[in-house]
């Protein structure tokens, strides 16, 4: 094995909860709680109901030892349906947690993975818990710089975020270091590298491929664990990646993942905030708006530009989403789907919302997603926001409380306050010695 695969091991199969920073266990349970909100909060999506059919149908098993009832569904499916499932369920609302330089997603399937393998695991305890998704979030976060830098298509999370599911596995199952080594192998080869910016130009359900990444990952580990061998995974073996691989134990990746404030593509965020800041700023109503000009970097540019018939087009839409904020000061799930895609306002708004490409700020991406907004009054005024950067991320984080009330706007409506509240005091009292991860199975495995 290279050195930095005897680091990697070391990290993932032997680092215990005490071992890892309080603020990254922090940081990984107010995660979990941001990912639950949209996991809920896109069960009865189109999509969603989809993923958990479809699993039903093809992907159950004929070993309870294996299986585990799909989440707020409880039909029992094999482990790596559920995580399936879950995932792409949870990609389908653009809501989840995201990591500037990866270009990507972390959490879709840190979720899925954690209550899919720990429904195996009912000794575990809440910090061992919190210690494997900090180590989902590092490996995976590390996995997918490694791959982008060695192949030149930008490509889906699914394709890195896979091996952070690995790296859970093994972990949370007490794999040998050759079975974790044969499963970054599998699911290095088998992760959906596919193109990104094809579902950008045409959004669809696909959206990053986290759920084949999710299934993927726990398959691999499965496989591994009973004998099945993979080619070396050249992100963590290679030694032209051991840069990426350096700072393990040092930066704590999992405490600097963005929080989105929106279910919307964050390369539209910028931009939302930016006439939400301005309009704010200077008491506007939605009526007294002329026109909105938005600068914004390439690919912010390059995002679907009319008004969507569909929720998949809706989350992939910078004029759209900037219009529904604009007029509802807000944008929910009910804004993207159903009725909110026609809504004759917002289409109205769209037709006078104007984006361009700005090189000074598609050369900060992705460090970080940036535009400036010109917004024109029906009175002949002109209202500049400046260079605005997203919310959500470690350059302009929301609070702690924040999370807490957007974990809330998107659960309560489809669980109840009180089935939401009670998970909510679950997953952020794991960081207490005396909880167990098995604490949360009674909330989340009931429809």
């Amino acid at each position: 094995m290279t050195g930095t695969l005897d680091r990697v091991t070391d990290f993932a199969l032997n680092l215990s909860a005490h071992e890892m920073p309080d603020s990254a266990k922090e940081a990984a349970a107010l995660m979990m709680l941001d990912t639950m909100g949209i996991l809920i909060a896109s069960g009865p999506m189109e999509a969603g109901v989809i993923a958990r059919d479809t699993a039903a149908l093809l992907y159950a098993s004929t070993d309870a030892a294996f299986s585990v009832p799909m989440m707020f569904d409880g039909r029992p499916v094999s482990m790596a349906g559920a995580a399936y499932a879950a995932a792409t369920q949870t990609d389908n609302l653009d809501g989840h947690d995201g990591y500037n330089p990866t270009k990507g997603h972390i959490g879709v399937v840190v979720l899925p993975a954690l209550v899919s393998l720990g429904a195996h695991c009912p000794e575990l305890s809440g910090p061992e818990a919190l210690a494997a998704v900090v180590t989902g979030y590092e490996i995976a976060g590390r996995s997918g710089l490694s791959l982008h830098a060695s192949v030149s298509d930008y490509h889906s999370s699914g394709a890195w975020n896979a091996l952070g599911v690995v790296a859970m596995a093994a972990r949370m199952r007490k794999h040998t270091p050759d079975q974790f080594r044969q499963a970054l192998g599998i699911a290095e080869y088998h992760g959906p590298r596919s193109q990104m910016m094809r579902e950008i130009a045409n959004p669809t359900m696909l959206h990053d491929g986290s759920g084949w990444g999710a299934m993927v990952g726990i398959s691999s580990a499965i496989l591994a664990e009973r004998g099945f061998t993979g080619a070396p995974a050249i992100t963590i073996e290679d030694a032209g990646t051991a840069s990426f691989w350096d700072d393990l134990c040092q930066f704590w990746q999992v405490e600097h993942q963005y929080v989105k404030p929106y279910p919307i593509c964050r390369w539209a965020h910028a931009a939302i905030d930016g006439v939400r800041a301005v309009m704010m700023e200077n008491d506007l109503a939605h009526d007294q708006i002329r026109s909105i000009h938005i600068n914004s970097f390439q690919e912010a540019a390059c995002l679907y530009a009319g008004m969507p018939s569909t929720t998949s087009q809706a989350q992939y839409s910078l004029p759209f989403a900037v219009a529904v904020q604009a007029i509802h000061g807000r944008i929910g799930v009910e804004h993207i789907a159903g009725s909110g895609l026609s809504d004759p306002v917002v289409a109205e708004l769209v037709s006078r919302i104007h984006v361009l490409e700005d090189a000074r700020h598609t050369v900060r991406f992705p460090q970080g997603r940036w535009a400036d907004v010109t917004l024109k009054s029906t009175d002949g005024r002109v209202f500049e926001s400046g260079d605005i950067h997203a919310r959500g991320g470690p350059e302009a984080p929301l609070s702690r409380g924040d999370v807490i009330a957007k974990y809330i706007e998107f659960a309560a409506p489809v669980v109840g306050m009180g089935r939401a509240d009670a998970i909510r005091a679950t997953i952020l009292g794991w960081v207490e010695p005396s909880s167990r991860l098995s604490d949360l199975m009674p909330f989340v495995f009931d429809p």
